[in-house]
């Protein structure tokens, strides 16, 4: 009687953990099979309990045949579970191979008095307790045997194989599960033996097995963040995850997040990710605000651009649990929207700032130096008797040269200043922080370096001259009576002045004078 109780609450552990997972999480990875083979096992223990309380041989032989109606399937839904459980998908076909066995088996069983395929007797044996059954296995009950050990074996292989790549808690997951199948094979190889004394413990030694899969089940969440979801969605995004509970302590992360965090590895879940990257970092800074935002982070010889999303975690209840950090690269997005806003702002022929873009820029340093003082420094030039050229030669020796002045230019200029092309052959330089004279020495200096260069086409030498307005602005702090177009009308005039002069010389504005530094 003791034996037909435990038998008893083994069937009813395997329906409660049908029942539940039915209820919880029927949807995840490997739930349908297990919420099937566990329902199935509860049917073959409570059949195998009235068999045991059953006093005659008729009752016994229909509470068996109730069995395999049952118990054939357990062995292939429970390698289903671990397939799905994993994701591995198969083939149509190879679903029909398995439940082969199993169908022969269920008519093998229940037509075994036409051939004794099966079992080739069943007897009535009394023992000190209650009667029991006493079979002789056929040739048919080895082939089911060993397609039942295959099925199990492999199942655990396959777990087994994702053991190594797994973290804590699905390598306990894992282990949990191989440990409850190893369970009907270690009781199986008790029985075929003769050691239980005609006991079957596959009944109860299956409600064990779902018994280590009940504390994954519970305590582990099995199923609801399966192995296969981290394997194939999780490590295999580009984008870097990092799951953190709601104190902001690692839970989970992904390969692609070591690309932004180096320090990450199994041994910092459990910390908070403030700790890892250190209190005062702008990454940590950016993570505690919570807010979505960009960042930029150099890497070898490249700099890296990512977008940063939040999203929070809410558990059944709509309480907030934790949080997904996601790391979006958005690099070459970054990259291709700078290379058109440089395409945008340079001119096409001369790769100089376009007018557009010169006066946006120089008027950003008008306005600092509104609000802080300072100097700056306007140059016009341009090009002295280039229609001569474009006449004499073809606008493609004039687009040749104004490429080799506007070259020969930059290669002059210092790290602030910058050139933009005002119009046609004419151009105008920004020189921040310099004076009148650092400007006309610098324009004098860029006027020889013009002279001196030539420009080949069709085998002949061009050289060219230019002629160079100078203007500058002493701005107080607060002050606002200077301008960037009065500085540009200023260094128009002193050009003009150059060029009445004679061209090839450097002319400066200063108050109503213009000086000659030819």
């Amino acid at each position: 009687m003791t034996y037909i109780f435990i038998v008893i609450m083994a069937g009813t552990l395997s329906l409660f953990l049908s029942l539940y997972v039915q209820i919880k999480i029927k949807d995840a990875p490997g739930a349908k099979s297990y919420v099937i083979v566990t329902f199935l096992s509860s049917v073959f223990t409570f059949a195998y309990a009235f068999e045991l309380a059953s006093s005659t041989l008729q009752q016994m032989k229909f509470w068996l045949s109730v069995e395999y109606l049952a118990m054939p399937f357990i062995p292939v839904f429970v390698l289903l579970m671990c397939l799905e459980y994993v994701g591995h998908k198969l083939k149509h076909w190879v679903y029909y191979v398995l439940f082969l066995i199993p169908f022969t088996t269920i008519f093998m069983m229940q037509t075994n008095n036409l051939h004794h395929l099966y079992y080739t007797s069943l007897n009535l044996e009394n023992t000190s307790t209650s009667p029991i059954l006493k079979l002789d296995w056929g040739p048919w009950f080895y082939v089911h045997s060993i397609f039942v050990f295959l099925c199990l074996i492999i199942s655990i292989v396959v777990l087994l194989r994702q053991f190594r790549n797994a973290l804590f808690m699905f390598r306990m997951q894992i282990l949990l599960m191989v440990a409850g199948l190893l369970t009907p094979i270690i009781a199986n190889y008790f029985y075929l033996n003769g050691w239980s004394k005609g006991i079957d413990l596959g009944p109860v030694s299956l409600s064990i097995t779902f018994l280590f899969h009940g504390v994954a089940l519970i305590s582990l969440k099995m199923f609801n963040v399966a192995p296969i979801a981290r394997d194939s969605v999780f490590e295999s995004m580009k984008e870097g995850v990092i799951v953190i509970n709601q104190n902001q302590v690692i839970v989970d992360f992904n390969q692609a997040a070591l690309t932004i965090i180096p320090a990450l590895s199994e041994q910092q879940i459990g910390k908070t990710i403030i700790e890892i990257l250190g209190n005062k970092s702008s990454l940590s800074e950016k993570i505690k605000a919570e807010q979505e935002c960009d960042y930029t982070m150099p890497l070898d010889e490249k700099v890296l651009h990512y977008r940063i999303n939040f999203s929070p975690i809410l558990n059944k209840n709509g309480l907030h649990v934790g949080k997904i950090i996601t790391f979006i690269d958005v690099t070459e997005r970054v990259n291709m929207q700078d290379k058109l806003k440089k395409l945008a702002s340079l001119d096409g022929l001369t790769q100089v700032l376009n007018r557009t873009f010169f006066m946006r820029k120089s008027e950003m340093i008008m306005d600092h130096l509104i609000l802080n003082g300072g100097s700056i420094s306007v140059i016009m030039f341009d090009i002295d008797y280039f229609k001569k050229i474009n006449d004499t030669f073809g606008h493609e020796a004039g687009d040749l040269v104004l490429t080799q002045v506007t070259k020969t230019v930059q290669e002059e200029l210092h790290n602030t200043e910058f050139m933009g092309r005002y119009g046609g052959e004419e151009f105008i330089i920004c020189m921040p922080k310099t004076s009148l004279a650092e400007a006309s020495a610098r324009a004098k200096s860029i006027r020889t370096a013009v002279e001196e260069s030539y420009t080949i086409f069709n085998g002949e030498k061009i050289m060219v001259t230019s002629s160079f307005g100078v203007s500058n602005a002493i701005v107080e702090e607060g002050e606002d009576r200077y301008s960037l177009s009065d500085l540009i009308r200023q260094a128009d005039m002193a050009l003009y002045t150059a060029k009445n002069n004679g061209r090839n010389c450097v002319e400066s504005y200063e108050e109503n004078n213009i000086y000659s530094y030819s």
